[in-house]
């Protein structure tokens, strides 16, 4: 009996030994081999150097706006309806630029994309731009009413105005309007 037992048994053997089995998975995957990254793109907007100083940090201000459409800012009177920025918002704006005292109309606390132009009242939209010095809020404000007359005549699409007023406010006066 052995010995016809023996021969299955050899055969089963032999069949197993040249059965290939499937390796098991790992449970954690092998590490990649390392790999170059590509250098970030920079997405900054391009700010002439000579306007840098007359600019708000775009870190602080990097500008928000609203989701409203042409429609919605071209009705007179907008601005005044979603106007809404307190004493309380003024001073943590003032703070974060490190102004701890100022004199009266020293500083406006200004929209940096107006609200004329769908700007937000959030506290990124907001810097303390100076009354002082050539490029200064009153000059930013005539740029704020050319660009509103552009987008609501429709010659100037709503987020070009936008986008031109945040990265370089100055730069946009000067295209829209020419030197001051």
């Amino acid at each position: 009996m052995l010995k016809r037992l023996s021969v299955p048994i050899a055969v089963l053997v032999f069949t197993l030994a040249c059965v290939t089995l499937p390796t098991p998975i790992p449970a954690v995957p092998p590490a990649l081999p390392p790999t170059v990254s590509p250098a970030p793109v920079d997405i900054t907007p391009t700010i002439d150097p000579a306007h840098r100083s007359h600019l708000p940090n775009p870190a602080l201000t990097p500008g928000d706006v609203l989701p409203v459409t042409v429609s919605d800012i071209c009705v007179a009177g907008y601005s005044s309806k979603v106007r809404a920025v307190t004493e309380a918002v003024k001073n943590q704006v003032y703070l974060e630029y490190g102004i701890t005292s100022h004199k009266p109309y020293e500083y406006e606390v200004d929209h940096l994309i107006s609200l004329e132009l769908g700007g937000s009242n959030s506290v990124k939209n907001l810097w303390p731009e100076p009354y002082a010095g050539d490029w200064n809020a009153r000059v930013k404000d005539k740029i704020e009413n050319k660009l509103h007359a552009l987008v609501c005549d429709g010659q100037l699409d709503l987020q070009t105005a936008q986008q031109e007023i945040a990265n370089d406010w100055i730069t946009a006066y000067i295209k829209y309007i020419g030197q001051p």
